[in-house]
């Protein structure tokens, strides 16, 4: 008896009421996004689960994929029965067969949400259990911490048993909050940042600016390798590299040295903002921490914010650098931050910046130049690319 389906388990989406179709349609598109490369799967939705029929697909190819799409509570693979109980107790006892070893314990933990099968709930666990325990000798029942616990949903649709249950991402699948546009460096905390809005169901669209030759195509490709890892989350990323150069030298020869970072940094959320009114965006998001770095003071936040009015999202502020990398650890884009190439922040890094810029004084030094002319000019020049590409989109997209 091999596994034919996958049981997914919505967890928080159950509670959008009105809204929750469109919630469980986007975490469809982001299941088939990650496991686009298994075009024999389909995926059938329904009101409290969703299944997804593998089609010849061996589950160990997919379990680390489903594991990372957010929006999925748990999953188990199943196998299905009619509702017969003769043939339901025959399933269970092959399936507790092959996941048994000597000394093991089990329990049933039967849910029946079709109220018109003939047992209730603890029935079911009785009838299968006796059936189970009259079958293997050496088995023993535990009910509080058992090694196997032999889960039985009984639905309209038939009867769903399986022995495995893992974890899923949580959250919210991505697009159900709305746009954000993440400032993204080659470092260690933006895709992390990145990561954390996924998780909240936010669609993001990455800015990262290029400054050659300052910085190297090895530099550009490190960022659109990170960009690349974060659409394992089941997520659809646009990024937008946009051309630096000229604004930086700019800045350098015109801001006092310990004011440029902020300028710097000030340059960059206004092209961000300008990229996020083109792109229908809502929020900018930054990976900055309260205090990690100069420009990342409450002094500094202030004066680099006063470019634009739209929300500006930290959600690592309150994280310390040694937390930061365990998450980029557990998601994957660590080694890829710590590739030794360079982007255009850390490249013109001044030796002793502002850690409490005013925010008149760096205005006054803006005012010589028209960075708004050279800003809009970058921004037409922007590169966009598609991760995953638009010929891997189009392969999937009549599926969804």
């Amino acid at each position: 008896m091999n596994y034919d389906r996958i049981l997914i388990r919505y967890g928080e989406l159950s509670t959008k009421g009105r809204n929750r179709k469109q919630f469980i349609t986007k975490l469809k598109k982001s299941i088939l996004l990650s496991l686009k490369e298994f075009p024999a799967i389909t995926v059938e939705l329904s009101h409290d689960r969703m299944f997804i029929h593998l089609n010849g697909v061996p589950f160990e190819a997919v379990k680390d994929r489903l594991s990372q799409v957010f929006g999925i509570q748990s999953f188990s693979p199943v196998v299905r029965t009619g509702q017969d109980i003769e043939e339901m107790k025959a399933a269970a006892l092959e399936l507790v067969k092959r996941n048994f070893s000597p000394g093991n314990t089990f329990k049933v933990s039967a849910r029946r949400s079709d109220k018109q099968f003939e047992l209730d709930t603890n029935e079911i666990n009785y009838a299968i259990g006796s059936h189970v325990l009259r079958n293997m000798e050496s088995l023993t029942v535990d009910v509080k911490n058992p090694d196997i616990n032999l889960l039985v949903e009984v639905r309209k649709g038939g009867v769903f048993l399986s022995c495995e249950k893992y974890p899923g991402a949580a959250g919210l699948p991505s697009g159900t909050s709305g746009r954000a546009m993440l400032l993204l460096s080659g470092g260690i905390d933006s895709p992390v940042a990145g990561y954390f809005m996924l998780k909240r169901g936010v669609e993001i669209e990455a800015i990262h600016f290029h400054s050659p030759p300052y910085t190297s195509e090895r530099a550009k490709q490190k960022v659109i390798d990170l960009a690349e890892r974060l659409t394992a989350f089941g997520a659809e990323i646009k990024l937008h590299i946009v051309p630096f150069t000229a604004i930086q030298q700019k800045i350098q020869e015109q801001v006092p040295e310990n004011y440029t970072m902020t300028s710097t940094r000030r340059m960059m959320l206004a092209m961000a903002d300008k990229i996020r009114q083109k792109r229908g965006g809502l929020a900018i998001v930054t990976g900055e921490s309260l205090g990690q770095v100069a420009s990342q003071t409450l002094e500094s936040m202030r004066a680099i914010n006063d470019v634009t009015s739209t929300p500006v999202l930290r959600p690592l502020v309150t994280m310390d650098k040694l937390e930061i990398i365990d998450v980029a650890r557990k998601i994957g884009t660590h080694d890829i931050s710590i590739l030794p190439y360079e982007d255009c922040c850390t490249i013109f890094t001044p030796p002793s910046p502002k850690t409490r810029p005013k925010l008149e004084k760096v205005q006054r030094f803006e005012s010589f130049v028209d960075f708004e002319e050279m800003m809009e000019q970058a921004v037409e020049e922007m590169e966009t690319l598609q991760l995953p590409n638009e010929k891997i989109m189009d392969e999937f997209a009549d599926l969804l």
